[in-house]
């Protein structure tokens, strides 16, 4: 014979099933301790203090540890692969998608009109479809042409659409979802890194995700406006 109060079978049964149903709700009982943040040490960045502006960090040019978490912080948040805190060119390129979500057109350089306009800026790599002032594909980034082979600018048209496009000057090179709006040059999917090379040979790239969506929206006849100077291109 022990001594002490003895547990009841039935309050045995129910605390099991009470703590059966807390982990099926997401709150278990007796959580595990969450993971401790990981050290930041990746170095300056060449869009360090576009990065510290828009993060609110001190803007210095110089990245601190405190500025690599921030960093890191806003490229988890953003889906930014890596997420390892280096203000580089795909973490700087989603900021500028970042901070032109809610108005793209704020500056006014995409002209408005009744029906469909895929808008191209140059200047900041950046495309967004509106239809009057109503955004009707939100802004992601692009790659235009690079020096020597500059996306023309002006008013276009997609004059030819071709899902699984391979090229005929570059190797069979891949252009899925590709929708032709000047000469040989179009809207389309690029495979792989959207920012190697310093830019296209002329043509619009975007992710393939992004493209497939694109490729969904417009239909020939759709207007493209192209406006602005890829930087690191002449004038």
């Amino acid at each position: 014979m022990t001594t002490g109060q003895a547990t009841s079978p039935r309050g045995g049964v129910r605390a099991a099933v009470l703590g059966a149903l807390l982990v099926l709700a997401g709150l278990n009982p007796s959580p595990a301790a969450a993971e401790p943040e990981t050290a930041c040490a990746a170095g300056t960045g060449p869009y360090q203090r576009e990065l510290e502006e828009h993060i609110g960090r001190p803007v210095d040019g110089v990245q601190s540890s405190a500025d690599c978490l921030a960093v890191r912080a806003f490229q988890r948040k953003n889906g930014v692969i890596p997420a390892d805190g280096y203000p580089g060119v795909a973490t700087y390129r989603t900021m500028l998608v970042v901070a032109a979500r809610p108005d793209p057109n704020a500056a006014g350089d995409c002209p408005v009109r009744s029906y469909r306009v895929t808008c191209v800026d140059m200047d900041r790599q950046l495309l967004w479809v509106q239809q009057g002032s109503r955004v009707v594909f939100p802004v992601v980034p692009v790659r235009t042409g690079r020096d020597t082979q500059e996306t023309r600018p002006g008013w276009h048209e997609v004059y030819w659409r071709s899902k699984d496009h391979k090229s005929t000057l570059y190797a069979d090179s891949p252009m899925p979802y590709s929708q032709f709006f000047d000469g040989g040059q179009a809207l389309h999917g690029r495979t792989g890194y959207l920012y190697a090379h310093g830019g296209s040979a002329g043509c619009v790239n975007l992710t393939v995700a992004d493209a497939e969506r694109l490729w969904n929206l417009l239909d020939e006849g759709d207007a493209v406006y192209v406006w602005g100077t890829k930087p690191g291109t002449d004038d």
